[in-house]
């Protein structure tokens, strides 16, 4: 009987944080053989004025995608380069970032981990809706590893001053 690898999902923003959690996922990956699954949600909702209308253009959501796929490239890139880690998957979704990881990727790729960072990009999201990591460690279909620290479990600099 063939053992499934394990499966490794790593939901990504530009944010210092979510690059020091895939730095611990490669390294995590590479120790236990593992699959990772790197992840940029696009929030749809954002598009959205009071009424349904669209604020955006169809340009604008197309350069955001590109942008996307650029970066993950980027990280796919960097793992290759400085590890030789190449077992990784890029993919950009558009919606709600807290129930495409909890619940929608998951399903659809059975990923047994999610390691994630403690802090995003968007304070604003975070005062008015609350954390996506929050959200995503109390809802999510898989376990999840918050990540504070960096690969060599130093705490992380704090952003914006902040401790």
């Amino acid at each position: 009987m063939e053992t499934k690898k394990a499966s490794i999902l790593v939901p990504v923003d530009g944010s210092e944080s979510a690059e020091r959690s895939f730095d611990k996922a490669v390294k995590i990956a590479m120790t236990e053989n593992a699959h990772i699954d790197v992840l940029s949600v696009i929030d749809t909702r954002q598009f959205l004025g009071e009424m349904q209308d669209t604020l955006i253009t169809g340009d604008t959501v197309y350069q955001m995608t590109q942008d996307s796929e650029k970066y993950l490239k980027s990280l796919k890139e960097w793992a290759h380069d400085n590890l030789g880690f190449d077992d990784i998957d890029y993919h950009i979704r558009y919606g709600s970032p807290k129930a495409i990881i909890s619940y929608d990727f998951i399903k659809d790729h059975h990923n047994d981990l999610i390691i994630m960072g403690a802090t995003g990009l968007n304070a604003v999201e975070r005062m008015l809706m609350g954390s996506v990591t929050e959200y995503v460690n109390q809802h999510a279909l898989a376990d999840v590893l918050i990540v504070r620290t960096d690969v060599n479990n130093n705490p992380l600099k704090p952003q914006n001053g902040k401790k």
